[in-house]
């Protein structure tokens, strides 16, 4: 039987797991391992390939895990992994810089990323909105108070990610993303405006 992928997936199953193995999902308690687990399954079922796969369980390695650099992601996973990865973070400086600034700074990157890389992410904001969505449903507006974020920079930041993710990209996935952020809008009773600038809640 020929193998679907490599022992580098397994290296990246049993790094993530240990690095994380104490975190847990903003205020839900969930293991944050069960996110890059459900990251790594959307890429794999959206046709992307071993690397991707392998970022996808890392992208959030260097954003929340001190111990661990890019050097230390190339020694065991090659350039083409680690870049990725730096791509997918928003920072890897500790601590981290201002919310807004993180993410604009994010979003103009992304726009100009290759399709291999927005597979990635928007896998990443698919589950985070999704699971958004679940959690609204449960908790009501308590929901924002999870985050540093506010309700209305949290909505500005999807569409902004959807909007990112349609330069030069069309992938259904994107229109799974969408749906979800349709939907997280409309429990939140907060419609979505025709067209964003850069500038969330003034």
């Amino acid at each position: 039987m020929t193998p679907c992928y490599s022992e580098r997936v397994d290296a990246a199953l049993a790094l993530v797991s240990g690095a994380f193995r104490g975190i847990r999902r903003k205020g839900s308690g969930v293991p944050y391992l069960s996110h890059l687990l459900a990251v790594a399954a959307l890429v794999a079922e959206h046709g992307g390939d071993e690397d991707q796969i392998i970022a996808a369980l890392l992208h959030d390695v260097l954003e929340d895990i001190r111990e661990i650099d890019a050097p230390d992601i190339e020694a065991q996973f090659g350039p083409r992994v680690t870049g990725f990865v730096v791509a997918l973070s928003d920072t890897t400086e500790f601590p981290k810089p201002p919310w807004k600034q993180r993410k604009l700074a994010y979003l103009a990157l992304l726009r100009g990323k290759p399709a291999e890389l927005k597979l990635i992410s928007c896998a990443d904001k698919l589950h985070n909105a999704t699971t958004l969505l679940r959690d609204y449903a449960s908790v009501g507006d308590a929901l924002w108070d999870r985050f540093t974020a506010s309700r209305d920079e949290t909505l500005w930041y999807y569409r902004e990610v959807l909007a990112a993710l349609r330069t030069d990209y069309d992938h259904p996935i994107v229109g799974e993303l969408e749906s979800i952020v349709l939907r997280l809008h409309a429990a939140a009773n907060a419609p979505m405006p025709a067209h964003d600038d850069a500038n969330p809640a003034g």
